[in-house]
């Protein structure tokens, strides 16, 4: 039964964006053709397309739109200028309706003056990658959904008003989800999306593209600043968690006019965090434990002379302190590493690094500072250059970053546990603020310009 032009079959003003479709699009046209709804219009949106898709077209009586640049949501909006129906379907030029009923289905839910808009079922093709495969089964199932909260809508296979749409046209600008961005913004004014099941297509991909990671962190990125609901909040609160600080310290404190000891300074800002629990000094030195523990610090024990050898580095130092501590039942999630060497860094750092090792769920997060020019590599008497410093800022891809872990270093508990500090999965602050990096050790300590900049925070 054909379904023809009457006040209870408005038109519909079909919208297929296009870009070197040769394979589908004849057979996409070919199956509209076949609808029972018959009241329709075809407006194809082409993308410079370089093979026989337009030649393919030019079979079929279509309004024909050519465009330079392809953004989805101004593709579509360009598609609609040109309609002349009161229904608008959005479909995908490599969706390819199951049946005839397809567009009568979508048409239909349309009775309802509350319904913004309707998608569609999606099905794969035998040879579609099993990724898409599982998207499709999983997104897309048979049972029909009436969404007033819920903002997933997708334009391979979807209607809408065209009166809604010249309140709330697509936007322009996204380079994905611009289906998900509309179905945001006319939910949040009340109306429904419906999902059909019945009006089913077959579609080669998935909703994912086939695993590709690059659209799906920019999808991502859009979804979050979209709306807070789609920003993942931390399920644990880093309060909650036991976060201490340890500061290896070998011999006893560097001290400015003989009285005032850097690693004073070290532990009240390490003792300003809302988040750290404990201050713990690695120190082989009675003197230094004094200090620290007249500061509010803890020394529980003095760690060993054959941990105060020049080799010995600040992850040993904390593994070994870590082990002590938890056979006295003391048990921490993060450890925050810091020596006294950097007086001049903002307190700040601790807090803003943990909040971001929490939010990120990283392994380790690193202090750093981004460093221009040339960098090279000495070993031995050897050379080697590890960058260009001549390359123009503007076409360099790479950036030199550089880290002291005695200004503020972070990792999980198990990470120093293990020794083992090799993972990917590593977070970065930047610290834009320069002077955090000043180092003073005894050999510049006594420098008439160090000296005048510790008067200045002493």
């Amino acid at each position: 039964m054909k379904y023809k032009n009457n006040r209870k079959n408005p038109k519909v003003s079909i919208v297929i964006r296009t870009k070197n479709e040769e394979q589908w699009i004849e057979q996409c046209l070919i199956k509209i053709k076949k609808q029972t709804y018959s009241n329709f219009e075809i407006i194809i949106v082409d993308n410079k397309s370089k093979d026989s898709t337009l030649n393919k077209i030019s079979k079929f009586k279509v309004k024909l739109i050519k465009i330079n640049k392809f953004f989805p949501g101004d593709a579509l909006n360009k598609g609609i200028q040109k309609s002349s129906g009161e229904i608008i379907v959005c479909l995908s030029a490599h969706c390819i309706p199951e049946n005839n009923d397809w567009l009568l289905k979508l048409v239909q839910n349309f009775k309802d003056k509350n319904v913004a808009g309707v998608y569609g079922r999606q099905l794969p093709l035998a040879y579609s990658s099993d990724f898409d495969k599982r998207d499709l089964y999983t997104f897309f199932g048979l049972e029909k959904r009436i969404q007033r909260k819920d903002t997933f809508f997708h334009n391979a296979n979807s209607a809408i008003r065209k009166t809604l749409w010249k309140k709330i046209p697509f936007d322009k600008n996204v380079e994905h989800i611009e289906d998900r961005i509309w179905a945001h913004k006319v939910i949040n004014k009340g109306y429904k999306l419906i999902y059909e099941p019945e009006a089913a297509v077959f579609h080669w991909h998935g909703i994912n593209q086939n695993m590709d990671e690059k659209r799906c962190s920019e999808i991502v990125s859009i979804l979050e600043n979209l709306d807070n609901i789609y920003r993942p909040k931390v399920s644990t609160n880093l309060k909650n968690m036991n976060t201490i600080a340890i500061v290896p310290q070998r011999n006893i404190s560097l001290t400015h006019n003989n009285k005032n000891y850097l690693i004073t300074k070290t532990i009240q800002d390490l003792k300003k965090s809302k988040y750290i629990s404990d201050v713990y000094i690695a120190t082989d030195n009675k003197n230094t434990k004094n200090i620290s523990s007249k500061n509010g610090a803890k020394v529980p024990f003095l760690r060993p002379k054959n941990l105060s050898q020049d080799y010995i580095d600040i992850g040993t130092i904390a593994k070994f302190y870590l082990k002590k501590l938890e056979k006295n039942k003391i048990f921490a999630d993060y450890i925050v590493l810091a020596t006294e060497n950097f007086p001049f860094r903002d307190y700040k750092i601790f807090d803003k690094m943990l909040e971001q090792i929490h939010k990120n769920n990283s392994d380790i997060v690193y202090a750093v500072k981004e460093e221009k020019g040339t960098i090279f590599k000495q070993i031995d008497k050897k050379i080697n250059k590890v960058n260009d410093g001549l390359m123009p800022k503007k076409i360099r891809n790479i950036k030199n970053l550089f880290s002291r872990i005695g200004l503020s270093f972070i990792a999980k508990a198990n990470l120093i546990r293990s020794g083992n500090f090799n993972t990917k999965n590593i977070g970065i602050y930047n610290v834009k603020d320069h002077f955090s990096f000043l180092e003073v050790n005894k050999n510049n300590i006594k420098n008439i310009k160090i000296k005048n900049l510790l008067n200045e925070i002493f």
